[in-house]
């Protein structure tokens, strides 16, 4: 099963085409190749790291309660091991 999720971006390198975002309380660098604009304080929909959509705060939000809900962690879905 596939699944992508929200997370806000904290830093962008625009001549990398990079970015780090919070994700469940981790900091991850992830690939901004496919989107045309990103900005710092941004949510991005992130899949094996890369980010695919933007995303509107209240949005991020209601799907990150809604996988809090479920008992998903998102830390979980972004591949760390860390507890």
């Amino acid at each position: 099963m596939c699944l992508a999720v929200p997370a806000r971006v904290v830093n962008v390198d625009t001549d990398a085409e990079t970015a780090d975002v919070m994700l469940g309380g981790i900091r991850k660098s992830i690939s901004t190749a496919l989107l045309d604009e990103v900005a710092e304080g941004d949510y991005v929909l992130v899949h094996v790291g890369y980010a695919l959509h933007r995303l509107d705060a209240g949005e991020a939000e209601a799907t990150l309660d809604l996988m809090r809900e479920a008992g998903i962690s998102a830390a979980a879905v972004s591949g760390s091991t860390r507890p």
